[in-house]
């Protein structure tokens, strides 16, 4: 049989974005783990830019971007009810001024940029998500969505930068949904540790 290969970094929240709705929608999928500092020259002749995840589909197609991975897997099949209610303004808010903020403090010495400052601007966006969380514990409601899997994974990272302080923020209901969202067996899952893929592996099927 052949199946999707995904080439991932298993620590990249755009990977585990792209891992968690593959899982979700029960696509059978085959794991490339890649080493960022030696990227495998089969992913690279499918995706030139280098950047993972990078999914390759049986019939050669190749998808490389995140929500491309997601919006594919799900139309596909979508046994959880992810798609519908989807918030793509909330996504594309992670994606644009969350994620500048978070890049500028989690690397200030790469971007020479002032930690405070950026962490600051990231958690004001976090207060916007705080008051969006009032109605239920998941950005969808009672369950989660594909709008938790997008964002979820950039917030934990912002979170484990500097965890102390983070639990000490005022934001218990951005800090529930987190708890929550990492504590999903689906994310346990996603986070499984696999070795890094060569040329030649026997497949490793995701989760």
């Amino acid at each position: 049989m052949t199946w999707p290969v995904l080439y991932s970094f298993r620590r990249c929240p755009y990977a585990m974005r792209a891992r968690l709705a593959l899982l979700a929608s029960e696509t059978p999928c085959a794991l490339r783990e890649v080493r960022l500092a030696a990227k495998p020259a089969a992913m690279l002749r499918a995706s030139p830019k280098g950047t993972v995840p990078v999914l390759v589909l049986p019939d050669g197609r190749v998808m490389a971007e995140s929500l491309e991975i997601m919006d594919w897997a799900l139309a596909r099949h979508d046994p959880w009810h992810w798609r519908p209610g989807t918030r793509r303004d909330l996504i594309a808010r992670n994606d644009g001024p969350f994620k500048y903020h978070l890049d500028r403090y989690k690397y200030a010495t790469r971007y020479q940029s002032d930690a405070l400052h950026h962490r600051g601007k990231a958690l004001q966006i976090l207060h916007e998500l705080e008051v969006m969380l009032h109605p239920g514990p998941f950005l969808h409601g009672a369950r989660p969505g594909m709008t938790d899997a997008a964002i979820a994974p950039f917030v934990r990272q912002f979170a484990a930068t500097d965890p102390d302080w983070f639990a000490a923020c005022p934001l218990p209901r951005v800090q529930g949904w987190l708890g929550a969202f990492v504590a999903l067996p689906l994310f346990e899952r996603v986070m499984e540790r696999v070795a890094p893929w060569r040329e030649g592996d026997a497949p490793v099927l995701l989760g």
